[in-house]
């Protein structure tokens, strides 16, 4: 996490009365879904329970994100902008952030990334709502079931298509023989306990050890 309680008191609370504007926004997509504020206790809780806890102006009180609806914003990140004056919070989403049921308070309906990349993010988030919600008819939930080593051989099936496509096929199939190779892969991720934000950690990590050993 790149703020901690000792950073607080860098903040420029004073500018605002006591309150900061915090901006809250879905780490896997990089979606914007809310703003409110924050006073210091509403931070301090923020970073020991590692659960989002705003200040309500209208109640007079700190409340935490999903108290009553339970669609709560579990805590990634704080970082403060260049007035440490604003606060921009990374968080991972459980359940709508607005109180219309909607993902995000900005729109209606399913949000969509802005940045094709960030959507594999949300994809994400789409794949554990069918396994969530089992649709009838759903590819996902049903591949899904028939556990993870039909779901490896997918992933491996769709490697090899990728592999012929990039060396005998054209620029869309390369493409839409890809996107199948990401979503099966993300798939068998879950089935595993795991996402493509490990992936992006161990990746990070490889990057940062080079970069380190570089003269």
């Amino acid at each position: 996490m790149s703020f901690s309680t000792a950073d607080i008191d860098t903040l420029d609370f004073a500018k605002g009365d006591g309150l900061l504007p915090a901006i809250v926004q879905d780490a896997a997509t990089g979606s914007v879904l809310m703003m409110a504020y924050m006073n210091r206790e509403a931070l301090e809780q923020t970073l020991l329970r590692g659960r989002v806890v705003f200040y309500s102006r209208s109640r007079a009180r700190l409340w935490e994100k999903g108290e009553s609806s339970g669609n709560s914003l579990r805590l990634l990140s704080v970082q403060a902008d260049c007035d440490n004056d604003t606060l921009l919070v990374t968080v991972a989403p459980v359940g709508p952030a607005c109180h219309r049921n909607t993902p995000t308070c900005f729109g209606t309906g399913e949000l969509l990334a802005a940045d094709p990349v960030s959507f594999l993010g949300q994809l994400e988030a789409i794949i554990n709502q069918r396994l969530t919600e089992q649709p009838e008819g759903s590819y996902t939930a049903k591949l899904f079931a028939r556990g993870v080593r039909r779901m490896a051989q997918k992933v491996g099936e769709e490697g090899v298509e990728v592999a012929l496509a990039a060396t005998a096929g054209d620029d869309a199939e390369l493409v839409s023989e890809s996107a199948d190779l990401l979503y099966h892969l993300i798939l068998v991720l879950k089935a595993r306990g795991l996402s493509l934000q490990a992936v992006g950690q161990e990746l990070q990590a490889r990057h940062a050890s080079r970069v380190a050993a570089a003269p």
